[in-house]
This record gives structure tokens, sequence and C-alpha cells, in this order.
């Protein structure tokens, strides 16, 4: 999809909701897998330098190298646990900043999300973001130049009620109205009403 997306627009700003950095040069030997999709596109020149960033990242670094080279690759990182020093509006204003007026590509794996919240995943991690935590941000990065998106790693053998793909379907559905109405999401287009506690 990035190459696509690259072929259309030029190299993009990737801004990549996750547990995982998805940035290392192998794993379990081998070098194309949903954990290093992000260098190998780094190494393609489909993404603009010094323009793209990890949010939710939580899940194990094997090595410090892992960050080093994720640096190199020019990411900033919020993790998940930042959210609670530098809230919503923080992530919001990091984000912008970062990818500036470049075409901005989004990717959500939807372990970013607590298994509280996402069960349904082949590499659920704790402590991540509540689904009200990741429908807020991505509502209020209205304005980006966003030209494409995907939602992934939704297992549903491993999800229980439709937890996990409730949370993804929204999601999804939030990212493509925001790609046709030019970055605004369709609850910015719902009437206002009294959010007073009746």
């Amino acid at each position: 999809m990035l190459r696509a997306v690259a072929r259309e627009h030029g190299p993009v700003a990737l801004v990549h909701f996750d547990a995982h950095l998805d940035t290392w040069d192998t794993y379990f030997n081998a070098p194309v897998t949903h954990g290093t999709i992000f260098r190998r596109a780094f190494e393609e020149g489909l993404l603009v330098e010094d323009h793209s960033i990890h949010l939710g990242i939580r899940g194990p670094i094997y090595d410090q190298i892992d960050m080093e080279q994720d640096r190199s690759f020019g990411f900033r990182t919020i993790r998940a646990n930042d959210l609670d020093v530098i809230g919503i509006d923080g992530a919001v204003d990091a984000v912008k900043q970062r990818v500036g007026d470049v075409p901005v590509y989004v990717s959500v794996d939807i372990d970013v999300l607590d298994p509280a919240f996402a069960p349904g995943t082949g590499t659920p991690e704790a402590g991540g973001f509540s689904s009200r935590e990741l429908l807020r941000l991505l509502r209020q990065l209205s304005g980006l130049n966003l030209v494409g998106a995907d939602v992934v790693e939704v297992s549903p053998a491993y999800d229980h009620a439709e937890v996990t793909s409730v949370a993804a379907a929204t999601v999804a559905f939030d990212l493509v109205t925001m790609m046709v109405t030019g970055g605004r999401t369709a609850r910015e287009h719902a009437p206002e009403t009294d959010s007073a506690v009746r």
C-alpha cells in the first residue's frame, strides 16, 4: 500500500499507531514480516525522512540498538505511557509538528489498544491505549494531508464478543471519513450537543 501511495504522491510521512516499532531488520530470521515492514519502507525511499512518528509503543525492545536504528530512520516515538504526561493534546501537537504539510499515511495496528479493548490480535501487550484515547487522537488529527491508511492485525479467532472488530471498524470508518472530507471526521459533522452531565 505504501508503494502504491508513493507512486501517486511521492514519499509520505508515516503516523504509526502500534505497540511495536516494526523497524527490525529481521524477525525470526525473515527480512519481510509484520515486524520489519517500516524499515523496508524507509530503505525503499517510501517515507519522508524525519517526518514519521510512532504512537503507543510499549512492546519488547531486544537491544538498545533497536531504538537507535529506529531514530536513524527518522522516526520519533511517543510511548503509550507518555500519554499520561503529555496528554492527547500534546500527542496531537507532536504529530502535526512532525508531519507538517507533507502527504500522510496512517497505519493503525490494533494492538496499540490495551488487550482489554482489543484482545483479538496476535501480539497483545499490556498497558496500551483505550479505545476512547485512540479515537480522540485520530479525531483531533483533522487537517492532515491524509492520502492513505490501514488497520491491521485484527484476529477474529482470538476475539470475543467482537470487541476488537468493533474497535477496528470504528477506526477504519474514521480514517476513510477523514480521507474523503479533507481530514475531518464524521463526528465533526454531527450537530453539537449539550455535554453537561444530566
